[in-house]
């Protein structure tokens, strides 16, 4: 016989389970819903087709996308730069965060600078990283670093510091130095705020990937939403934003089930 406690837990667990089953059959149908409104919206003229395209449309361009095999080569381009960014950024971050925590002199000299860095529009250094770095991987990638490393630095250096100071004492009080208290208290108690920063750096690294493409990229699907505006093809347009947008949830959902392994630890 089951107790009410473990009663009580099972209809709980019945209920979770319910509700996203529920939630996700809502989104599944508003995405139909809105998929079909906009055919229908398309077909009937109700918007402008050469504009707004059709998911029609948008279809048969992928589905011949996919059959030459230039498509697959641009998605791998963008995915691999961003991928590439979002991990430096990352790190590089962390890292300088750290830093920041251990040397609180260089933390009270760096942090106008890092402030004034991040309300800069870094979109405007674009040029500068190109002529600095060329016209490749390399520029595009640090496009992508730069937009995203100062908000993981502020973000991960603030979490430092929330770090409960009690749990602190208890270390220094058994001789443990600034190493272990950081090793064994400051980094574990920000790794859920490091984690959540990577869910704001999926979508930053997306964003300073596709206008390093728009700058100077000759493939990857900132190329082809450049190229697209050029020629007037609004599917292709479309196209490159639905792809972008598949692969971004891919990536938040990745980070969210790492979230999600970290919390059942």
């Amino acid at each position: 016989m089951k107790s009410k406690i473990e009663i009580a837990y099972d209809q709980f667990i019945h209920r979770e389970r319910r509700t996203k089953r529920h939630v996700l059959l809502t989104q599944f149908l508003i995405f139909v819903l809105f998929v079909g409104l906009w055919e229908l919206a398309s077909t009937q003229n109700w918007i402008n087709p050469l504009l707004f395209s059709s998911p029609s449309r948008i279809s048969e361009l992928f589905i011949t996308k996919i059959g030459d095999g230039t498509l697959l080569v641009h998605i791998a381009a963008t995915t691999g730069e961003t991928l590439a960014s979002f991990v430096i950024a990352t790190i590089f971050g962390t890292a300088c965060a750290a830093i920041l925590w251990w040397v609180p002199f260089v933390s009270k000299v760096s942090d106008p600078y890092l402030v004034v860095l991040n309300a800069m529009p870094k979109v405007a250094l674009g040029p500068i990283l190109i002529v600095a770095l060329g016209p490749g991987y390399i520029s595009i990638i640090a496009m992508g670093v730069l937009i995203s490393f100062v908000i993981t630095t502020l973000v991960v250096y603030a979490a430092f510091h929330e770090t409960d100071q009690n749990y602190i004492k208890v270390i220094e009080t058994f001789g443990g130095d600034k190493k272990q208290v950081f090793q064994e208290v400051t980094l574990p108690a920000a790794i859920p705020t490091i984690i959540s920063t990577l869910k704001v750096n999926v979508g930053l690294s997306w964003v300073g990937v596709i206008v390093g493409e728009f700058l100077v990229s000759k493939k990857g699907l900132g190329y082809m939403i450049i190229y697209g505006f050029q020629v007037f093809n609004f599917t292709l347009v479309l196209l490159s934003l639905f792809i972008i947008a598949i692969l971004a949830t891919f990536m938040y959902t990745g980070v969210g089930m790492l979230e999600n392994r970290w919390r059942k630890r």
